[in-house]
């Protein structure tokens, strides 16, 4: 039945290709995918700190109840992110400290909730990647429906099971799978010209007269 399913994942983002993307900065893949595509700024990180990058586990459920995610741990593997469609409500959790900790020692590579979580000192104090839209003391319903490895959206970001989900302290993106190791070639070279900026300001060496140009390009009215 539509809206109440299980999906098999048929593919999925490879180990070498989640080992590659590790450190590399959100900002930078974002870069190199034209900056189109985000979480939303309300997808913001709540554990300890630290860097994830894994192979997307989606699911499908209806705001406020945790049925189908229960499920998704059940079948999670290593590596796996754990990424939940809960419709953006915040008025109940849907993980918590328990389901958490199961999960890290699933060794989980990470949980997105597009929704709400609660135990957040726990969360804190925890290395798992945890990334949420929310955090309450209400606890979910666990009636369904929902469902389990389908494309799935948050705040237009679209993602299909198996897709490589990587995050950091600014945020979570989404790399499709057909576009893995395109979409590391580009983000890497923007972040070792980055890097090499960040030596040119430390030596002095960095130019600014792009700035005028491009404003006088644009037609800029500038004093006399």
């Amino acid at each position: 039945m539509s809206g109440f399913r299980i999906v098999n994942r048929t593919r999925k983002a490879s180990a070498q290709q989640i080992a590659a993307y590790q450190d590399l900065p959100v900002a930078n893949i974002s870069d190199a995918m034209q900056r189109l595509t985000s979480g939303g700024a309300n997808l913001r990180p709540y554990h300890a700190g630290g860097y994830m990058a894994g192979v997307a586990l989606t699911v499908k459920c209806r705001p406020g109840d945790n049925l189908l995610v229960h499920y998704a741990l059940n079948i999670a593997e290593p590596g796996d992110v754990i990424v939940v469609d809960a419709g953006g409500d915040v008025t109940n959790a849907i993980v918590g400290e328990l389901m958490l900790t199961y999960a890290a020692k699933k060794r989980i590579a990470g949980v997105v909730i597009n929704g709400a979580v609660r135990d957040s000192r726990s969360i804190r104090n925890n290395a798992l990647p945890v990334y949420a839209a929310g955090v309450t003391h209400r606890g979910p319903y666990k009636d369904g429906p929902g469902e389990v490895n389908v494309p799935i959206s948050i705040n237009g970001m679209v993602i299909g099971a198996g897709d490589l989900i990587v995050g950091d302290d600014d945020g979570v993106l989404c790399v499709p799978f057909d576009h893995i190791d395109e979409i590391h070639a580009l983000a890497s070279a923007r972040h070792s010209g980055e890097i090499a900026k960040l030596q040119a300001i430390a030596e002095g060496r960095n130019k600014r007269d792009w700035v005028e140009k491009k404003l006088r390009e644009l037609g800029c009215i500038f004093p006399t």
